[in-house]
């Protein structure tokens, strides 16, 4: 059977294959992130990891940034902001994989008046960065963005390692969180699902939400697939939890006050539907590091099936960056990111930090 033949099942399965081959020797515990794996591009999909850390911020059916500033009490923002965490947990499909970003590529992307920046600012190991400011609502994000997959043994856990922030700067509040792992279960089903612990502070106002997310049991039970559930609550008050927050990611979630009452805090219906395209209103502001422009000729070749262009393509963008790091080597030259400060510490991990205030509009932009 051709690649141009080739089903989503019958892609998964060869993906499975694949990875029990790589996987047979290692011991539970492994950081795959040593291995280096290329996946071929018939398991890609056409867009880069970037863009995909950057969509769960600018595509959205509903404005649930919005509601975070718009909470008429510190309790109702924290808990839109939990809502709008988990809209950030996006399906994924099985056996289809971003492409991995090259050192120093980009993606500028506006929607409305937020405007979205990312840049890949390192490659080994891959941290990724992000700054978005909407200078209306004023409202300031900066997140830092790297994996650390496990092998379990019957899965690989990767966990999306580093600090994000939400900053709704009319309230003068900082909300800083992390974010659920990502579990590739090949043993005894196929699935990937989010799983574990999110921690949402805020200081200022002394409130917390803790929440877990819950995935397939080992034997495949979906009774508890995809649950979302935890609390918020604040030690400064004789009531420590003051409600509790219960659903499914890919469903609905809701917010149950003490006193009895509820608010939908996430529709996944209304936040991962009719999401439209981004469109290029300026090409000649469209930078050569672009995630469209770097992996364009590689995305031609996926859509048409032409595996043959694809990987030819693919194989011409990371030798080119083979190249550009002999290079530096060659000069003694170490590459510093463009929009981005990095750095990095024993107990903290790695760090990002913009070096502009503020994000300017992009020459990508999402119809509203």
């Amino acid at each position: 059977m051709s690649l141009e033949e080739e089903s989503d099942t019958e892609r998964a399965s060869n993906l499975l294959r694949q990875a029990m081959t790589i996987i047979k020797d290692l011991r539970p515990g492994f950081d795959l992130i040593k291995l280096k794996y290329k996946a071929p591009p018939n398991f890609n999909i056409p867009k880069s990891h970037l863009q995909c850390f950057g969509e769960s911020v600018y595509c959205s059916g509903e404005d649930m940034l919005g509601k975070c500033n718009a909470g008429g009490s510190a309790l109702e923002r924290l808990g839109a902001v939990v809502g709008w965490s988990i809209s950030t947990t996006r399906p994924l499909i099985f056996g289809a994989f971003p492409y991995n970003p090259i050192l120093g590529e980009t993606h500028h992307v506006s929607r409305g008046t937020l405007n979205v920046l990312l840049e890949q600012v390192s490659h080994h190991p891959p941290v990724a960065a992000l700054h978005a400011t909407d200078e209306t609502h004023n409202i300031e994000m900066i997140w830092c963005h790297y994996l650390s997959p496990k092998y379990r043994g019957t899965s690989v856990e990767t966990e999306m390692c580093g600090k994000r922030e939400l900053k709704l700067l009319n309230h003068g509040e900082t909300y800083v969180m992390n974010c659920p792992s990502l579990v590739f279960k090949f043993i005894p089903t196929k699935a990937f699902e989010w799983s574990g612990k999110v921690k949402i502070q805020c200081i200022e106002t002394a409130l917390t939400a803790e929440i877990s997310y819950k995935g397939l049991s080992f034997l495949g039970r979906k009774s508890n697939s995809r649950a979302v559930n935890g609390s918020i609550f604040a030690q400064s008050f004789s009531i420590k939890n003051l409600c509790h927050i219960d659903g499914q990611w890919d469903r609905s979630v809701t917010m149950k006050y003490h006193n009895g009452n509820a608010k939908v805090i996430y529709d996944a219906n209304e936040v991962i539907s009719n999401l439209k395209t981004p469109v290029v209103v300026d090409p000649k502001g469209v930078k050569a590091t672009e995630s469209a422009k770097v992996w364009g000729e590689v995305s031609q070749g996926i859509l048409s099936k032409d595996w043959k262009k694809a990987k030819k393509a693919k194989m011409a963008v990371e030798e080119r960056q083979r190249e550009l790091a002999k290079e530096r080597e060659s000069r003694k030259e170490t590459w510093v990111p463009k929009h981005f400060k990095l750095s990095y510490s024993k107990e903290n991990g790695w760090d990002c930090s913009p070096i502009q205030s503020t994000v300017p509009p992009a020459p990508i932009v999402v119809p509203i």
